[in-house]
């Protein structure tokens, strides 16, 4: 049995870099479809020189595997990727290397998901994206009986809702704790379409503006947002908040934790993936998930220590921290023992107050 299964997708990335990508902002560029007035920009028609290519893995599902696998549990990914392409190759063999089971869908006709990320020398990025195979999953190709696991890390995309929910009950069903990080595309369905998955989740992380979103509170009132979470979810529910850090219920309280300082902000690609599973593989940790099968099959919610939950928090603001200071999505994951040791990780701020 595996500690963790993570789902979602497993993508190629090229990160290119150069001084001539421009991170500006204009607030008459919301006319031109820019609806935040911000852009990158570079001259056009021009040759423009970049730094050497970067090739890594990046992908929610992998992306989180790789923090599970570096905080000493046994991993394994689903995703979905082109048959016999070099993208989909190199992609098996980076998970393999963090010790992590690959448990690959293969695509005859589309070809593994790949990002182009522009870099600016500000760390600001724009990310060229082609999904390709990883969204394209049939129910009848996801093989069900391998999905055994303490835990299922999901991180959607716009994998169809029918394939997520056929995941969802087969991990649930072997008691599986079951966390889960939403995208755009699953939002958009509102909470009641949803509600069968939110049933069955122990754990939901958003921004605040998505967490607004679903539960339909004005983004401001933060106890409002987790009054209505705590409705919709079992256990824990996360709202990340940029640069002002993060809040987190478990339907009895709130805990509010900032940043840790960055000691080079290099490039932002992956950070929520890394603050979302570092915080849930420091939770798997913690519960004894074996001995309360029972429990979750009835819907029951886990009664978690504070202490865990602050632990929680600082390695998956840890986590995050780490990984804006590296280019890509998963070399600057943090291993067990980087956590434990450096010094830099030792003190998060944590308040809390009832909720």
């Amino acid at each position: 049995m595996y500690d963790v299964i993570t789902i979602g997708s497993a993508t190629r990335d090229v990160f290119l870099e150069s001084p001539a990508f421009k991170a500006i902002r204009v607030r008459k560029l919301e006319h031109l479809g820019f609806p935040d007035g911000q852009a990158e920009c570079f001259p056009l028609g021009s040759k423009i020189e970049v730094s050497e290519p970067t090739f890594t893995v990046g992908g929610g599902a992998a992306n989180a595997a790789v923090t599970f696998a570096r905080q000493g549990l046994k991993t394994a990914s689903l995703f979905k990727i082109g048959k016999d392409d070099e993208s989909g190759r190199a992609i098996i063999a980076d998970l393999k290397k963090e010790k992590i089971t690959s448990i690959p869908i293969f695509d005859r006709d589309a070809i593994t998901s790949y990002s182009t990320i522009l870099l600016s020398p500000s760390g600001e990025r724009t990310i060229l994206n082609h999904r390709g195979a990883s969204e394209d999953v049939r129910i009848e190709e996801v093989p069900l009986n391998k999905l055994i696991a303490r835990a299922g890390y999901i991180v959607p995309g716009a994998i169809p809702f029918p394939v997520i929910m056929a995941i969802v009950r087969k991990l649930k069903k072997g008691g599986a704790l079951l966390a889960m990080d939403p995208s755009k595309h699953y939002l958009q369905m509102g909470p009641k379409r949803l509600k069968p998955l939110l049933d069955a989740l122990d754990i939901i992380k958003m921004n605040r503006e998505e967490a607004a979103y679903l539960t339909g509170v004005d983004f401001k009132d933060e106890v409002k947002i987790f009054k209505k979470l705590d409705e919709l979810v079992h256990s824990i529910a996360i709202m990340t908040d940029g640069p002002k850090g993060m809040l987190l219920s478990d339907g009895k309280q709130i805990y509010h934790a900032g940043i840790f300082e960055e000691k080079e902000i290099v490039d932002r690609t992956g950070a929520g993936d890394a603050f979302g599973s570092g915080l849930v593989a420091a939770l798997l940790r913690s519960v004894k998930i074996k001995n309360q099968k029972s429990k979750l099959r009835n819907g029951a919610k886990i009664m978690w220590r504070e202490s865990d939950i602050r632990e929680a928090i600082r390695l998956g603001t840890a986590n995050a921290t780490s990984v804006v200071e590296y280019v890509g999505a998963q070399p600057g994951i943090l291993t067990s023992r980087e956590f434990k040791t450096q010094k830099r990780w030792k003190n998060l701020k944590i308040s809390v107050k009832a909720l």
